[in-house]
């Protein structure tokens, strides 16, 4: 699966590439106030569930879950990433091992 944009629509409010948008969700990149945290919080709240899935990996999701669920406004976001975090760390921990596709 491919996710390649000139710009994606989660970008809307932003003046940046999806290369850029790549760097900052891997950490090499920041711009302003524009950092992983952000990126990471960008997916979860507007992309579709298989490209934050593809762009974050679960690694990433379980870590950052604890430090970016105040932080998403929709509840049933929340409920969803409650059960797929505690899902994934008591059921399939082998998918902890995953590496994000930043293409």
């Amino acid at each position: 699966m491919t996710f390649r944009y000139l710009r994606p629509p989660y970008l809307w409010d932003h003046n940046i590439t999806y290369e850029e948008f790549q760097g900052i969700l891997n950490g090499t990149l920041e711009i302003g106030r524009l950092n992983r945290d952000w990126a990471a919080l960008r997916l979860i709240e507007y992309a579709p569930y298989d490209e934050m899935i593809h762009l974050l990996g679960y690694k990433a999701i379980v870590e950052g879950w604890p430090r970016w669920r105040s932080r998403v406004r929709m509840l049933e976001v929340q409920r969803g990433l409650d059960f797929l975090t505690d899902w994934i760390s008591l059921k399939h921990p082998d998918l902890l091992n995953d590496k994000p596709s930043l293409d």
